[in-house]
């Protein structure tokens, strides 16, 4: 189910730049105040995992993604890029709504995601519960 929001293209053109020259660590994406377009609320270059889950309101929805870097069983270096969709139990369930059908969009304008996360809560988004499914792969 699609609600009808649109992508900007400020949207892909940040998410070239964090997978392909490495610009930035993590991108968080939101509604424009309209709710008619997917807008960037926010691009870092932290390589602290806690500070983009400090990013990520409590009660409002989001979507991101992160360049995930772990090793993995052998000791190589590794990335993923993961995508998060991020709609905490606090958050408005109209927000959630529009949330949930505007997700395909955003996701189908990145091209080159590896995993995905669904958050409602920061147990689910925790680093541990990340690199468990970046090393499971799935």
């Amino acid at each position: 189910m699609s609600s009808g929001v649109g992508v900007s293209q400020e949207c892909v053109e940040a998410f070239q730049e964090l997978k392909l020259k490495k610009r930035s660590k993590y991108i968080i994406f939101t509604l424009n105040k309209e709710k008619t377009e997917i807008v960037v609320d926010k691009t870092s270059t932290s390589n602290e995992y806690d500070e983009f889950l400090g990013d990520l309101p409590e009660t409002e929805c989001r979507w991101a993604v992160y360049d995930f870097e772990y090793q993995n069983e052998e000791g190589g270096k590794r990335n993923k890029i993961f995508f998060y969709s991020w709609s905490p139990d606090g958050a408005k369930v109209k927000d959630k709504m529009v949330s949930a059908s505007s997700r395909d969009a955003i996701r189908r304008s990145l091209v080159g995601i590896a995993l995905e996360i669904q958050g409602t809560d920061y147990s689910e988004v925790a680093h541990e519960t990340v690199l468990d499914k970046a090393l499971r792969g799935r």
